[in-house]
């Protein structure tokens, strides 16, 4: 029985190990991307970052999924996200262009990266506090850092479809940074995937589009990149008025905000 029992103990620790492995992936993802941009690679930079993505949504599942959920989890994903997705964005967008504006371009990459750790820090506070309602946790607060990051190198990645001579520009990428910056640390309700139930005839339906995106993002990266980030660009003010209807309706209270609880689970996967 002693046998059995170190055993299992040694399992369950090298469970726990792996989330926190696909965590620091997704770090070094992001660090890889800066490394990308200073030798002006600029497609391998915004790579490295869609995988920092796609490592930063699997690391939580399968803690989950192992029994593997802990607070030194949550708290080093939120460490990995600032880096990931406030630092490496502002960094690659200067080295793209900003760093012609001068100290302005640098400002505005400052307070880009100040608000993804305002926004993180914000999701730790909320650990404590209570579930929100079933109505308000459907929305996330502002937008999520993985989001901000897909949406702060949107000209970039869009330069690589229609040509860098206009979105290349430092005037609109001070403004998309900036905007971004706002929309993190804003109270501005976004749809939240994870609360979204389907059923079974459903799920089969979902699959066969996730199959399909999986297809155009091997073929046409840069342009199914692009046609996502402009769809989620256009969910928000979808959200805002679907929120709104929704509080007229009398279903959720105008003083209730979609509570910092659902974003946590957003952007500290590892919660438990």
């Amino acid at each position: 029985m002693a046998r059995l029992r170190r055993r299992r103990v040694s399992v369950l620790s090298i469970n726990r190990m792996i989330p926190n492995a696909l965590t620091l992936l997704a770090l070094c993802a992001g660090l890889t991307a800066v490394r990308m941009a200073m030798q002006e690679r600029w497609e391998l930079a915004v790579t490295a970052v869609v995988v920092a993505m796609l490592l930063d949504g699997l690391d939580g599942r399968i803690a989950r999924l192992m029994g593997a959920t802990s607070e030194f989890g949550a708290q080093l994903d939120s460490l990995s996200d600032v880096i990931s997705f406030g630092v490496t964005p502002a960094l690659v967008i200067f080295l793209w262009t900003l760093s012609d504006a001068g100290g302005l371009g640098w400002a505005i990459c400052l307070v880009y990266a100040a608000c993804c750790a305002l926004r993180l820090a914000r999701f730790n506070t909320a650990l404590g506090e209570e579930n929100p309602a079933p109505l308000a946790s459907r929305y996330f607060v502002g937008v999520p850092a993985p989001a901000a990051a897909g949406l702060a190198l949107l000209p970039l990645t869009m330069s690589f479809v229609f040509g860098d001579m206009v979105l290349r520009s430092d005037v609109i990428n001070l403004l998309v940074l900036l905007g971004v910056a706002v929309l993190m640390v804003s109270k501005v309700p976004t749809f939240s995937a994870k609360r979204i139930k389907l059923r079974v005839p459903h799920r089969r339906m979902a699959m066969v589009g996730l199959v399909i995106f999986a297809a155009f993002l091997i073929s046409e990266p840069w342009i199914t990149l692009t046609v996502a980030g402009l769809a989620y660009l256009l969910s928000i003010p979808a959200a805002l008025m679907q929120y709104r209807r929704e509080v007229k309706a009398g279903g959720l209270e105008p003083s209730d905000e979609p509570s910092d609880e659902s974003l946590a689970d957003a952007d500290r996967r590892d919660d438990d």
